[in-house]
């Protein structure tokens, strides 16, 4: 129970981050933070029992600054929807392909990186796609920066809901 995930919400309400139960109960137990909702059950130790939250709020406003997504292979495949950018297959199998090849000087750039089956990656090889007569899906993008990405692949507790509304 001590490693169950509790939702952190600013003093505004916002979706902030996801901690642990031993977290949150040290930010409470600080006066940093207030609890909002108790979905966890209770701790109980030799002289108290604790009530655990599954939802806590700052009680101070914390900014939380616009980063740029990283590149990586599992970004890469979730901007391209898990789909080859060349025939469209949609597969968990992918490789990364750079459009213009790392042994031509290409950059390894959000905007030089595609989701490529095997079977296309191999076929292109080391050519452009003009020269292998390929043709791009999608021409690829550095995603926007959100804030709240790391609630879309990831399990949200019924308790959580009323505070991230827009998730189905």
């Amino acid at each position: 129970m001590i490693h169950a995930p509790v939702l952190v919400l600013n003093q505004n309400y916002q979706p902030l981050n996801i901690c642990n139960v031993r977290r949150a109960m040290v930010l409470l137990g600080l006066g940093k933070a207030e609890p909002m909702s108790n979905g966890h059950g209770d701790i109980h130790t030799v002289s108290a029992r604790f009530s655990v939250p599954s939802v806590i709020r700052l009680v101070y406003m914390v900014k939380q600054p616009m980063i740029r997504r990283r590149l990586s292979r599992r970004a890469v495949f979730y901007r391209d929807d898990f789909a080859c950018q060349y025939c469209g297959t949609h597969t968990k199998s992918l490789t990364l392909d750079h459009i213009v090849p790392r042994s031509r000087g290409g950059p390894h750039e959000w905007d030089n990186v595609v989701s490529a089956c095997v079977q296309c990656n191999h076929k292109k090889a080391g050519l452009t796609p003009t020269e292998a007569r390929m043709k791009l899906h999608r021409k690829p993008a550095t995603p926007r920066p959100d804030p709240y990405a790391l609630f879309r692949h990831r399990p949200i507790l019924d308790e959580w809901r009323e505070f991230i509304p827009w998730l189905p």
